[in-house]
């Protein structure tokens, strides 16, 4: 007979030990060691049954791919790559009360006026669904509400040839497999739930939308491996104080992840965004010094944003440096080449920086964008109000080129922009009939003769230290 064990599984890696320990030594978490059953081990000499001959088939086939299922929502649709696809699966994770249960309920109400959807919760009641829905003026779609965790009761609902073409799962730490003893949101009820749903939706054809919880440092909980068991993976971005919302694929099987969806949080719920640009940028003031417009592209869509800078004497013997939306290291390598290349003194000097807005940007083309917004706070010299900026600065102090550089004048243009701040542009691009006149930059040093103001404020001196 096999013999049964039981091992401990840390609850926020999944590193499996023999015995319990406080502290995990995989990632350092303490209690957080949970005993779990595990697979019974055969006798010496017993095997387990052979397993069945696989056929293998080529790349290409007779049948046609079946077609996407658009949602209604057209920023949903841009992030997943044009709709969501027959028996794949999608994880969708943010914090909470960041609208993930809002945006899904206002697809799967589009979805149900089209086809079968169905919306199971395990943290809420039919009723609370349902005013919800009321709230969302998507009280009257036929969408298959239902309240369950327990996966032997979803999987036997959905298991079937009339299994609607899309489920939404909300959420996935919520759910437990009765076989094991561990308890609902753990490592293994999460990888064991999400296994059965996925191997469910690939056999029957329906698309699962999973929902996640996220920890304190925003990642999803649980084990990474549910990242890499889905299809795609989207995280749902934004600030309590902001109304935008940034739905974002960090991977994609089915389409690019470089795509964002913009949304406006209303009290009738979420409303797309269709011109995000305008609405970065729409508190903007004019001949204000501190302050540059980045032209930026995230995916195929350009973005227009505010960046704001402030630099001020600091009282402190070790200067602050605070970043919102941008990468704090990469600010710090911008305030280097600035001192040691241009000659701007910042030593002494608390510095701010903030992404208008709320959105978070990660692409190198704005160095130059922050550059402008740090010397201009610093002479206190504006930069040009009907100018847009962006270029990616190099350690010996080379304002480098970057990519789409067409698509992002045009953007500029389209919203009444009439001058650029760029890096030189190659021989063979062309400008592709954009009205904008183009300040091409070779060297980081040209930009803070643009912003001087005769040199009597490129220093900020030293607080007095006593």
């Amino acid at each position: 007979m096999a013999k049964a064990s039981s091992r401990y599984v840390c609850q926020a890696c999944g590193a499996v030990y023999a015995r319990w320990a406080g502290k995990c030594d995989a990632c350092g978490e303490w209690n957080s060691m949970v005993e779990e059953a595990a697979e019974p081990v055969l006798p010496k000499g017993q095997k387990r049954g052979g397993g069945r001959h696989i056929d293998f088939v080529g790349l290409t086939g007779m049948s046609a791919p079946p077609p996407r299922r658009t949602t209604g929502i057209v920023e949903l649709d841009r992030v997943t790559g044009g709709g969501l696809v027959p028996g794949s699966a999608i994880l969708i994770g943010g914090d909470p009360g960041i609208g993930k249960s809002t945006l899904l309920l206002q697809a799967t109400a589009s979805l149900a006026r089209g086809g079968k959807a169905a919306y199971i919760s395990g943290e809420e009641s039919v009723d609370q669904i349902r005013l919800r829905a009321l709230r969302l003026n998507v009280g009257d779609a036929p969408v298959m509400l239902a309240s369950a965790t327990a996966m032997r009761d979803i999987l036997a609902s959905l298991d079937s040839a009339d299994a609607p073409d899309v489920v939404v799962i909300d959420s996935i730490q919520t759910m437990f497999v009765d076989n094991l003893d561990s308890a609902p949101g753990t490592v293994a009820q999460v990888r064991a739930s999400a296994q059965e749903l996925i191997r469910t939706a690939k056999r029957r054809g329906f698309t699962v939308v999973l929902v996640g919880h996220v920890t304190k440092e925003g990642m999803i909980a649980g084990p990474k491996v549910l990242e890499h068991m889905v299809d795609t993976v989207l995280y749902f971005e934004g600030e309590r104080g902001h109304q935008f919302r940034i739905l974002r694929a960090v991977k994609n099987r089915y389409g690019a992840t470089d795509e964002i969806g913009v949304f406006e949080m209303t009290d009738g719920g979420l409303v797309e965004v269709a011109n995000p640009s305008e609405l970065f940028l729409a508190d903007r003031r004019q001949d204000v010094s501190g302050a540059a417009v980045f032209a930026g592209m995230e995916g195929s869509r350009p973005v227009l944003v505010e960046v704001q800078a402030l630099v001020a004497p600091s009282p402190f013997s070790t200067p602050r440096r605070t970043v919102v939306g941008w990468d704090s290291g990469r600010l710090a390598m911008v305030m280097a080449v600035l001192e040691a290349r241009c000659g701007v003194e910042m030593a002494g000097a608390d510095v701010f920086l903030n992404v208008a807005g709320g959105l978070k940007i990660a692409e190198p083309a704005m160095d130059l964008a922050v550059a402008a917004a740090l010397v201009s706070s610093l002479t206190g010299v504006p930069v040009p109000k009907d100018a847009v900026v962006f270029g990616e600065i190099g350690l010996s102090g080379e304002v480098r080129a970057v990519s789409q550089m067409d698509t992002r004048l045009k953007e500029a243009a389209k919203l009444g922009f009439g001058r650029a701040l760029m890096p030189a542009r190659r021989k063979k691009a062309a400008k592709g009939g954009v009205d904008i006149e183009m300040t091409e930059l070779a060297q980081l040093s040209e930009l803070t003769l643009l912003l001087d103001d005769g040199g009597h404020a490129r220093r900020i001196p030293r607080a007095n230290r006593g």
